[in-house]
């Protein structure tokens, strides 16, 4: 499958240069953990679009509510620390900035989600750590967002 990926990849974009370009901006994650299933299951792959680090007074699509996203974790004193695990997380986006903050997240403080954060929750939530536990994240920490399920 992901041969025929780069093939299809390589004759949409061109020649060669292309694909250095597209691997620049496409990269695929392998899924640990049970936090999001039913919807990714644990060894399941995905195509994931990264996400650059946005530019003030630039507009970039970051990320939808419901999109499925692709965080990087923090280590002590750069904010909230994920625990554990890989240097990734994949959690689905609940609520982006100006979103009202979600019924049972009222100890937040917020009413709407503030510019700059979102909070995050696995598909699955008793086996998920999630802003249930960390609270609202940054939305620096957003390093891609999945496209798709590559082994569907």
């Amino acid at each position: 499958m992901t041969a025929v990926l780069l093939v299809l990849l390589a004759s949409a974009l061109g020649a060669g240069g292309g694909v250095v370009a597209a691997g620049r901006t496409l990269r695929v994650v392998e899924v640990h953990g049970e936090s999001m299933e039913p919807g990714l299951w644990s060894g399941d792959r995905v195509l994931v679009r990264r996400v650059r680090p946005r530019r003030p007074g630039l507009f970039v699509r970051r990320v939808r509510r419901g999109d499925i996203v692709v965080i990087s974790r923090v280590g002590p004193g750069e904010g909230v620390a994920l625990d554990g695990g890989t240097n990734l997380v994949i959690k689905r986006a609940a609520a982006v900035a100006g979103d009202p903050i979600p019924p049972g997240f009222e100890a937040l403080g917020e009413t709407r989600v503030p510019p700059g954060r979102l909070l995050v929750l696995g598909d699955n939530p008793s086996r998920s750590t999630d802003s249930r536990q960390w609270g609202l994240l940054p939305e620096s920490r957003i390093t891609g967002v999945v496209l798709r399920r590559l082994n569907a």
